[in-house]
């Protein structure tokens, strides 16, 4: 099909995700803005707009309280600073649970309006049906099954989950019947390594890991954790960087400057100019 305005770099999609089960890990990150993404573009195969921006960019104490508008604003940057990598973009608490046509109708507007590759899914009991029903009419779908952040009030909070054989049975369950909906991968959170195993043994879609161990077919991590730009970040997240420590050091030495008035200095400075002689 011809185009106005042909892009130079062709962007992964969720086939390119699906046929990488069981070959090469995939690469994936949280991305919430457009500098951010364009500097893990290079190295992604999938962004992922999460919902949590709830808690990392705006201070929400948990999911629940991120809407709609939140996830399209920060789709809509994430997709202007990549260029290659997947963009799949979280659904909300609430924006997918009513029924298969609410779930149709937000996930095309999302779609729509942001121009993402796709959106993900928490998947609860009842999630499947859903995913099959956006699937058939045209949206790719990545469900995520384990620990579910926004049902962190009826779960009491962020907890591992599968450690007993009825979670063990139901978790397993969840991800078949997911990946058996046509979803095109599956995020894996906070489960034992055994479990996370036997999911991506047991389907055949690509599984990506979050606190799942190295079974997974790829991982993901929140990024500002990753980087360190928390105090605090749950015993899963290797640091790669202290961007915490960094950008203190940095801000305090400009205080430090504004305050002993060598910042700007001249060669930070506009003059005007000289008058021409006559």
């Amino acid at each position: 099909m011809s185009s106005h305005t042909p892009e130079t770099v062709r962007r992964l999609a969720a086939p390119d995700i699906r046929a990488r089960k069981g070959t090469n890990p995939i690469v994936c990150l949280t991305a919430y803005d457009a500098p951010t993404a364009a500097l893990l573009d290079e190295h992604c195969d999938l962004l992922l707009v999460g919902d949590s921006v709830g808690m990392v960019v705006h201070g929400l104490p948990n999911t629940v309280g991120v809407t709609l508008e939140m996830m399209i604003l920060h789709g809509q940057a994430v997709m202007r600073g990549s260029k290659r990598a997947m963009v799949v973009i979280d659904m909300p608490f609430g924006s997918y649970e009513a029924g298969k046509e609410q779930a149709y109708e937000n996930c095309a507007r999302v779609m729509k309006e942001t121009g993402a590759q796709g959106v993900k899914l928490e998947s609860g009991p009842t999630v499947a049906e859903t995913i099959a029903y956006l699937v058939q009419r045209g949206i790719p779908v990545m469900g995520h099954v384990g620990l579910r952040p926004q049902a962190v009030l009826t779960d009491g909070g962020f907890k591992a989950r599968g450690r007993t054989d009825e979670e063990r049975l139901r978790v397993m369950s969840e991800a078949e019947a997911t990946a058996d909906a046509g979803a095109f991968a599956i995020v894996i959170e906070g489960v034992a390594e055994g479990l996370a195993r036997d999911i991506t043994a047991a389907v055949d879609k690509p599984t990506i890991g979050i606190g799942a161990s190295a079974a997974c077919d790829g991982q993901i991590l929140v990024t500002p954790d990753m980087l360190g730009l928390f105090d605090w970040t749950p015993r899963f997240v290797r640091r790669y960087a202290d961007l915490r420590a960094e950008i203190g050091r940095a801000v305090g030495a400009y205080a430090e400057d504004v305050k002993a008035r060598r910042f700007p200095a001249e060669v930070e400075t506009y003059f005007s100019k000289k008058p021409v002689s006559p």
